[in-house]
């Protein structure tokens, strides 16, 4: 049996069904891999939780499920303590990185905790898009000079291994061209407005649905499909991409009658992000929305899936698409890297390094 012990930093949506897994999935990993994967560490905007000898992950999920802090966590509370203070303070293997995404102020506090953690030895599984879009090949390089591993396999399009399936899978090939719809709201929010709702309405059902984010301009004007383009292109193509380097537009340019007319058409929009190989080896970044006819792989994609496109040339075109009802899988995305790198320590330990200059 080994002990893994985990930190997590970041218990919303994504962490507190993280710890809901890993209290239903004990007895599989046990079992089934010979391991015990123990929190012994957790922190939110509020405070922290450590325990050296391990938090019940059920007990963590149902305090913020409560609305509670972990710091409100009897006998490991630390209500003085923030995540930064937390991977200094304990004692992990893993660092699981889930804070909200921040692409301004240095992207912390999950940028600060993934350097610490990398410097301490810990080996790091983060779906959080800010740091790897602020300083993706910093990292690579930084796990590569401490000996730890850098999973990130959750930061694009939720549970669905793009990152995984074109690092991994595409080994040797040329990439010439990936479309993916990596983002999963702007899809239910235009078969919404298809259906007759108006944009408040759309909007509205889709916070109900718990899919769409207080500020809304982060998923309709584009960027979050731009940022998930951007670490695609890094972590898959090796290619240096900034979100300076997209093109992009949001799904608010769209009137109505474009939608019906699509419709109409037997075509559905979908915002589309995409990377084309120019001849010099350099990629051309965009995002928009464009209508998909029936034949295009992506062009069915249900209001809650999203899918990728990775067209090659000695693999040929591959597509991957993943329906997720409720976060369950983005969480599971953590697990995923857990277990890659418990596992398989020895293989793609840190991503794809950049090496081709910009243009």
């Amino acid at each position: 049996m080994r002990t893994i012990r985990l930190l997590l930093v970041g218990v919303g949506n994504l962490g507190r069904r993280f710890c809901q897994i890993l209290a239903a999935k004990e007895g599989l990993l046990r079992d089934q891999y010979g391991l015990s994967l123990v929190l012994v560490g957790a922190a939110d905007s509020r405070g922290a939780a450590y325990d050296p000898q391990g938090l019940d992950p059920a007990r963590v999920a149902a305090l913020k499920s409560s609305g509670a802090s972990v710091s409100a966590y009897e006998g490991a509370g630390h209500a003085e303590w923030d995540a930064v203070r937390l991977v200094l303070e304990a004692e992990a293997e893993v660092l699981l990185e889930a804070s909200p995404v921040n692409l301004t102020q240095g992207g912390d506090p999950g940028l600060t905790c993934i350097r610490l953690a990398m410097q301490k030895g810990m080996h790091i599984s983060t779906p959080n898009k800010g740091p790897l879009v602020l300083a993706f090949q910093e990292l690579v390089l930084l796990a590569a000079e401490n000996n730890v591993q850098f999973r990130f396999d959750g930061a694009v399009a939720g549970g669905l291994p793009a990152i995984n399936l074109g690092q991994r899978d595409l080994r040797g090939a040329i990439v010439d061209r990936i479309e993916a719809v990596p983002n999963l709201v702007t899809g239910y929010v235009m078969d919404m407005l298809t259906e007759g709702l108006s944009w408040d309405e759309a909007l509205k059902h889709a916070r109900d649905e718990g899919v769409l984010e207080a500020d809304a301009s982060w998923d309709l004007d584009g960027w979050d499909a731009a940022a998930k383009l951007v670490i695609l292109t890094n972590a898959v193509l090796g290619y240096p991409a900034r979100l300076a380097d997209v093109r992009r537009t949001g799904i608010q340019i769209l009137e109505t009658d474009d939608l019906y007319t699509a419709r109409e058409r037997g075509y559905r929009y979908r915002l589309l992000a995409q990377a084309e190989r120019r001849q010099d080896g350099s990629y051309a970044l965009s995002v928009a929305p464009v209508p998909l006819s029936p034949e295009h792989p992506l062009g069915n994609l249900g209001r809650k899936q999203m899918g990728i496109v990775y067209m090659s040339d000695i693999f040929g075109t591959i597509t991957a698409i993943i329906e997720e009802q409720e976060p369950i899988p983005s969480a599971a995305s953590l697990l995923r890297d857990v277990l890659d790198i418990v596992l398989s320590p020895s293989v793609g330990a840190v991503g794809k390094k950049v090496v081709k200059s910009r243009r």
